[in-house]
């Protein structure tokens, strides 16, 4: 009887893992501007730490959201514990903007000015723009306050638009 109990549970967790690794990845993608490597290994210890929460997950009201504060707990805490042998890269050579909003160089060009982000900020940008979520939502994924959510988005939105002006200001002028 416990075994038919515990393989419900596995199967639905198999599920639910299926159905979220998709959106999860995405996320994660972002959140390591791009290294889908990094982005693989966040998902599948978000998975893992979803898994052995699962027999409690009847107690979380919505375990899709709950798995994406996972994931940005995970990206923040691998941030931290390897930001010191982070070693600088030398630059890459200035190339043309692209000319099209699907241009995969644009998406580049996106992708390396939310790397130049410190972690956190990225994380914000990424919730609160891509996820499309609340501030509220955003401050209880990360863990602090609403008013350090909306501080951060100002400063990273600035950031990015210092970085990207140039190149979408002559994206835009040429088409």
């Amino acid at each position: 009887m416990r075994w038919s109990r515990t393989s419900s549970r596995t199967e639905e967790f198999m599920e639910f893992a299926t159905r979220r690794a998709g959106h999860l990845h995405r996320a994660a993608c972002l959140l390591t501007s791009g290294d889908t490597h990094l982005a693989e290994d966040l998902v599948q210890e978000t998975l893992s730490r979803m898994y052995t929460l699962w027999d409690r997950s009847s107690r979380i009201d919505n375990p899709a959201a709950y798995a994406q504060a996972v994931l940005v707990r995970t990206f923040l805490t691998h941030k931290r514990r390897y930001s010191a042998s982070e070693r600088p890269q030398a630059e890459l050579p200035d190339a043309p903007m692209p000319r099209s909003a699907d241009d995969p160089a644009l998406r580049l060009a996106l992708l390396e000015a939310l790397r130049e982000l410190p972690a956190k900020d990225r994380v914000v940008v990424v919730l609160r723009y891509w996820e499309d979520r609340s501030v509220e939502e955003t401050a209880d994924a990360m863990n602090v306050s609403p008013a350090a959510v909306r501080t951060r988005s100002t400063r990273a939105l600035a950031k990015l638009r210092d970085r990207l002006a140039d190149g979408l200001t002559e994206l835009i002028a040429s088409v």
